[in-house]
């Protein structure tokens, strides 16, 4: 009986991994996207990316980068355009690849190694970059950053998705990982970001997260608020702001956030010493 239990699960979550799967790749000819600054969009094993560049600049050094997530249709989106703003104009990139509702999950993980170098040996970016997830992004950027600490000099998350279990739900999420909920349950401190802190801490890995106290769709308790518990315990650094009175919400202090910003500019200009580029 369990057998058939877990067969039947294990359809459930394929049908719901085609169903929240988005289409990162175009349908033939150059994938098309909009973007809150100017900037180039082009594809990666199939999947849309984009980079919004910031102005020319004649030092040889690699590009510092932002990388933000979840890179979903329609995102990032206007609310990001003060920040992206902020960021291009003191010559920081930023950049992200489309890799569906993916949740963190080892594919994808893969996806953005690809982006990663992707960005470091073709297009001249510095070998870390800042990671940036908004809501869900938290889990596809911190997935990957602790299995890659090398290549992180920082996180920002702007009420990040942390905790697989709290959003979006182990029956939602087992699609992506090719696994039952019960499976995926059984495996989970293999994915969770709340249960992969260890490296990052290890790497002096800084996080910063800014989350609202009334957030019931990404609980402040269950994510930002448990990832600095843990975090801290394990011997890292982490500032988190708590806006009073909001929730997973367009406020515009989310996305107008100075500190943010400020952590932004400070991890992605703090940059170890480096060869420069050939010309």
């Amino acid at each position: 009986m369990s057998c058939c239990l877990n067969r039947i699960g294990l359809l459930l979550c394929a049908a719901a991994l085609l169903v929240n799967t988005t289409a990162g790749s175009a349908a033939g000819g150059a994938p098309q996207k909009s973007l809150p600054l100017p900037g180039s969009v082009f594809t990666v094993r199939g999947h849309a990316a984009f980079i919004i560049h910031p102005p020319k600049s004649e030092t040889t050094r690699r590009i510092p980068w932002v990388w933000y997530a979840p890179t979903l249709p329609g995102l990032p989106g206007a609310e990001e355009k003060w920040m992206f703003d902020r960021f291009t104009r003191a010559g920081i990139a930023v950049a992200g690849i489309d890799v569906g509702e993916s949740y963190g999950s080892p594919d994808g993980r893969v996806l953005y190694s690809a982006f990663y170098r992707e960005l470091t040996l073709r297009h001249g970016f510095a070998p870390k970059a800042v990671l940036l997830g908004r809501s869900r992004g938290g889990l596809m950027t911190l997935a990957w950053a602790a299995e890659n600490t090398d290549k992180v000099a920082g996180f920002a998350g702007i009420y990040p998705v942390c905790n697989l279990a709290s959003y979006p739900g182990l029956a939602n999420a087992c699609g992506a990982y090719h696994l039952t909920p019960t499976l995926l349950s059984d495996q989970l401190t293999e994915h969770n970001p709340i249960d992969r802190l260890a490296a990052l801490a290890r790497a002096h890995v800084p996080l910063f997260s800014i989350h609202g106290d009334i957030d019931t769709l990404v609980p402040l308790e269950a994510n930002s608020g448990e990832l600095r518990r843990r975090y801290e315990l394990a011997g890292g650094r982490m500032q988190l702001i708590i806006p009073h009175g909001q929730g997973h919400n367009m406020w515009p202090g989310f996305f107008e956030c100075r500190e943010l910003v400020d952590f932004v500019l400070e991890r992605a200009k703090k940059r170890e010493p480096e060869l420069a580029l050939k010309k």
